[in-house]
């Protein structure tokens, strides 16, 4: 067997929040596991000025708060003994000696860097990169939403990364697919011979997505006032998650058979008219409410917030698919912050019978629904209709659970642990190649630009609840709800 090259991830941004948050924390749990080779080195880059004991004390610090009970010290020694420090300007070509002074030290190590900063410095850092000679032909680089502000942006970063990296050694990322219950959708569907042939118009009443959240902008005000819930949500995880539950069957599970079945969604995705805009399409802005039992501020009063501000904390969508599989089916997309709990989930509501023989009308309320479960828990559950034990015939809604912490003792991997072992092994099977991107962007420019022209304001909705009430109108027009008001 082949001796694997030693590894060196590089991490651009590597004192911000989500290389402490996320990355860090997912990389100390793959040591932990014994998933990292062990030559395997993790290189922080930024600007602060830190020697590599500094980093480490720094990178301590912020573990102990993010890893929780999982943190313990001896481990965390032996994973500090992979970190080292890089003080680099990412605008400035000559700082880059110091980074490639590191890497010289093994030549022949594969080079994975991942940017975890702006994407108005991704051009800039892979110039500089080839600059400084870092870039291999097997070196792979890792892209971090929002990959711009619309599609023009979107080309012109993924143009400028080109021009350094070949589209095989791009990796775009997005976490909601290292998910385990979005893997095991692909498994129940594609894995089995039950689901499937169910799958469909005639028997799929409609399909509801989301994504809520209860917190606020927090200390991300500046940055998400210039995007809002659209780009920041919809555009990326919301469409993939539609992706996973929509394609064809793949032929493999090759990325490319993957990627080319989920464009084909993309590329059928009706587009929104300006009627539409105003008729399948809500979005809201939340106010001052409660969340958990305290008070919390509306979103014109937090930080770094325009107190004119249009921006929109809360979006919710009604699609259709032009395809024989899913022509007519509703696909419901629904996002926000602040809302009364914090979900992540895909709801698939089948029809109910054609004909009820128990002597009560068949009701939609109480048809068999799929619920994939993404957060806060992990699970998988079918709703059915059993008899209720007595001497009449009287049918109640049972569930059959699958939960993954039960179903699985061994621990799972969090998404970003998963993401980025598949960076590590070369698979892009869960990575977003640019013309799904570009596709995504294609269907959500229209709706943006329809409410820019409309010159509303986003609907107000109390924080703690879940969204306008104008949401609850979107499915109630085709007779439907929301999964929560069943």
């Amino acid at each position: 067997m082949a001796t694997p090259r030693p590894l060196d991830l590089v991490i651009f941004g590597g004192t911000g929040d989500l290389a402490m948050r996320k990355l860090l924390p997912a990389l100390y749990h793959l040591h932990c596991d014994a998933l990292l080779t062990p030559e395997a080195r993790i290189i922080g880059v930024a600007r602060d000025s830190l020697d590599d004991d500094g980093y480490r004390a720094f990178s301590r610090e912020q573990a102990q708060r993010f890893l929780g009970r999982d943190f313990r010290a001896d481990d965390w020694q032996t994973f500090a003994d992979r970190l080292a420090y890089a003080q680099v300007d990412a605008l400035q070509a000559d700082s880059f000696g110091t980074l490639a002074e590191r890497l010289g030290q093994r030549p022949e190590g594969q080079r994975v860097f991942y940017l975890s900063t702006a994407p108005s410095l991704f051009s800039a850092i892979c110039r500089h990169l080839e600059t400084a000679r870092l870039v291999a032909p097997d070196s792979r680089v890792v892209l971090e939403k929002p990959l711009g502000h619309d599609l023009a942006s979107s080309r012109q970063i993924n143009d400028e990364v080109g021009r350094h990296f070949g589209e095989e050694q791009i990796y775009r990322i997005d976490h909601y697919l290292g998910k385990e219950p979005v893997q095991n959708l692909l498994a129940l569907r594609f894995g089995n011979a039950l689901f499937e042939p169910l799958w469909r118009r005639e028997w799929v009443r409609d399909v509801q997505i989301t994504v809520a959240e209860q917190v606020g902008v927090e200390s991300r005000g500046d940055f998400y006032d210039r995007v809002g819930a659209m780009r920041d949500m919809v555009q990326n995880h919301l469409l993939q998650l539609l992706c996973i539950v929509a394609m064809e069957p793949p032929a493999s599970i090759n990325p490319d058979a993957v990627r080319d079945e989920k464009l084909k969604i993309l590329r059928a995705l009706r587009p929104f008219t300006t009627a539409d805009v105003a008729t399948r399409s809500v979005r809201g802005q939340y106010r001052a409410g409660a969340s958990s039992g305290q008070p919390v501020p509306g979103y014109l009063e937090e930080p770094g917030i325009a107190r004119d501000s249009h921006t929109e904390t809360f979006v919710a969508l009604k699609a259709k698919i032009n395809t024989w599989r899913w022509a007519g089916v509703p696909f419901f997309l629904r996002t926000g912050k602040r809302m009364q709990e914090k979900v992540a989930e895909i709801v698939i509501n089948f029809r109910s019978v054609p004909h009820s023989i128990f002597g009560v009308p068949s009701s939609p309320i109480h048809a068999n629904r799929m619920v994939i479960r993404m957060q806060p828990e992990e699970t998988v559950d079918l709703h059915l209709l059993a008899k209720q034990p007595g001497d009449v015939m009287q049918l109640h809604p049972v569930r059959l659970n699958l939960d993954f912490a039960e179903a699985f003792r061994s621990r799972r991997l969090e998404a970003y642990e998963r993401l980025l072992m598949d960076v590590m092994r070369g698979n892009l099977t869960l990575f977003v190649r640019r013309d799904e991107q570009e596709a995504a962007w294609r269907w959500v420019e229209p709706i943006i630009e329809g409410w820019e022209q409309s010159g509303e304001r986003p609907k107000p909705y109390t924080a703690g609840t879940w969204g306008p009430s104008a949401s609850s109108a979107l499915p109630s027009r085709d007779g439907l709800c929301w999964h929560e008001e069943i």
